[in-house]
């Protein structure tokens, strides 16, 4: 599966969200991101698939994409695009229940991310790798890959996002020129749009038309 276009995944976290998820979905979808991914595991699991319905009922109309982290068996039930599975996730598992055009990502931040790329090669259409910055969500989360570490995983055979620490353009320059197919983000996605802005300047280069130009589709 191809990633999403722009390559930007936002995280939710309804605690640190400026408005009730559905809402905050629409407005930034409306401003160009095109993948989301339901995090909030604290949630019961009915809550989840309705949250998760109600997301990808908005993400539609603009042609985004909705995955949820955690649960393939969930994320099938709920009718979105995929998974996003913890590092001690199973791909094999969750490509053979949700099929080959559903998106699956793993998360990767330990020290065996080597034997995990492996695994994951064939099975997953990318892995975030955490955390490449210091995280003001996450203080002292680490220790930080940079862009040098990054780069040492970035040719895998496995699309890479960066993950941790990337809320300035140039970290997200700095992901790209080390060879990651896209970032990751979470608190800073749940600000609001205007947040976002800069990133996904950089992503879909400056040449490009204004994302909140383009409608949704029909």
């Amino acid at each position: 599966m191809i990633l999403a276009t722009p390559p930007l995944l936002a995280v939710t976290d309804r605690h640190a969200a400026a408005l009730p998820l559905p809402e905050l979905a629409e407005r930034l979808f409306a401003s160009g991101l095109r993948w989301l991914s339901l995090r909030d595991k604290d949630l019961p699991d009915a809550d989840r698939l309705a949250l998760a319905r109600a997301l990808a009922l908005r993400a539609r109309p603009w042609g985004a994409r909705v995955t949820l982290h955690g649960d393939p068996a969930l994320a099938r039930e709920a009718g979105v695009d995929g998974v996003h599975l913890g590092a001690d996730g199973d791909p094999a598992a969750a490509r053979a229940l949700l099929g080959p055009r559903a998106l699956v990502g793993q998360s990767l931040h330990d020290s065996g991310r080597g034997e995990a790329l492996e695994r994951a090669r064939g099975q997953v259409d990318y892995v975030t790798l955490s955390p490449v910055f210091p995280s003001t969500s996450k203080p002292g989360y680490g220790p930080c890959l940079g862009a040098a570490g990054l780069r040492r995983w970035t040719d895998r055979g496995v699309p890479v996002l960066g993950l941790g620490g990337i809320d300035r353009p140039d970290a997200v320059a700095a992901c790209l020129a080390a060879g990651a197919a896209g970032v990751a983000v979470m608190g800073l996605a749940m600000r609001g749009p205007q947040a976002l802005a800069p990133l996904l300047a950089v992503l879909v280069g400056e040449s490009a038309a204004a994302p909140c130009d383009a409608g949704p589709q029909a």
